[in-house]
């Protein structure tokens, strides 16, 4: 009897989310990011919600929660229905690194929240800035591995991806170099450029302009494989097997959300990433836009759970 009420209690939520999903959504819906405007995240979401309301005939805007890396826009979200009325332009950090690098967090990842879709990926710059002798990815394994301890790296903070990339490869590669943290690319970039350090690992937006001027020299990227917008520049992969650091962007929604609903966000989400206007907003960026459907991106997730828990040990950074 027990087994036939709680089939029958399904069976009714099933039915009340199809319903649901058939009239979703019939009033605005509400993008969280948990960064300003302007950075990549907030640039994703934007580019995102303007398909969204084309395609589904109704309003989705970007709200921005700045603080924590995205974990106090995270902890906002896990509070409201599960309804498809407030998603989360998720990223690698609030994801992946956060709950390494935070003693206590409100929302669990695995359990607080719905993947809807993966949407971008971006590889990081590993830079050298154009006043020192380091040109290429072999120079700056040489300068390293013969002036242990004595070669200095920048990055946007403790913490950062930039950070945890960085202390990755170091170990994996066997180096020995200092890190000197900044509070963001709007102090890294400017130090590098004045020689205040002569390496930086930083986002490719951040450092385009320099590339192209030539006050910075691309050494590699941080992707799996060589990146197609720079094919001569090798990746960290071809020193280190399997290294791929890359700051990621999603979709998610609290946990609950109905699959029907979840199904409708997807296949919107889908045809957004397939359009030529979609992509065309892409195209001077760093980034790739990289759909993946929700078991993917769930799948997605939990491997950078695992791959971030070895890189924050690695970086020894206190919880705090």
């Amino acid at each position: 009897m027990k087994q036939i009420k709680r089939y029958l209690a399904l069976a009714l939520w099933m039915a009340i989310g199809l319903a649901h999903a058939q009239d979703y959504p019939n009033h605005t819906v509400r993008i969280l990011v948990g960064y300003v405007a302007g950075g990549s995240p907030d640039f994703v979401a934007r580019a995102l919600a303007q398909k969204l309301t084309d395609l589904l005939n109704q309003p989705f805007v970007v709200e921005n929660k700045p603080g924590g890396g995205g974990v106090t826009a995270t902890g906002q979200l896990v509070k409201f229905p599960a309804d498809g009325y407030t998603l989360l332009m998720g990223d690698t950090s609030q994801l992946g690194i956060a709950p390494y690098i935070f003693k206590t967090l409100p929302y669990d990842t695995l359990k607080d929240l719905t993947p809807i879709a993966g949407l971008t990926s971006e590889p990081l710059m590993l830079v050298s800035s154009a006043k020192s002798n380091i040109k290429s990815l072999q120079e700056f394994l040489h300068m390293v591995r013969t002036n242990p301890g004595k070669v200095n790296y920048g990055s946007s903070g403790v913490g950062s991806i930039h950070h945890i990339a960085m202390e990755s490869f170091k170990a994996d590669a066997s180096l020995d170099m200092v890190h000197i943290p900044y509070k963001g690319s709007g102090q890294s970039v400017p130090a590098i450029l004045a020689g205040d350090v002569p390496i930086l690992i930083t986002a490719y937006t951040a450092s385009a302009p320099h590339i192209k001027a030539g006050t910075l020299n691309l050494l590699a990227v941080t992707s799996g494989k060589r990146w197609s917008r720079f094919p001569d520049i090798p990746s960290v992969a071809e020193i280190v097997k399997d290294f791929d650091f890359s700051a990621e962007t999603g979709v998610l929604a609290p946990a609950g959300l109905p699959p029907a609903i979840t199904t409708k966000l997807t296949q919107a989400i889908k045809q957004a990433s397939e359009s030529a206007d979609f992509l065309s907003k892409f195209k001077e960026t760093g980034f790739t836009v990289a759909y993946m459907n929700p078991a993917e991106y769930a799948e997605q997730v939990k491997k950078n759970l695992r791959k971030y828990e070895r890189a924050v040990s690695l970086a020894k950074i206190q919880p705090e």
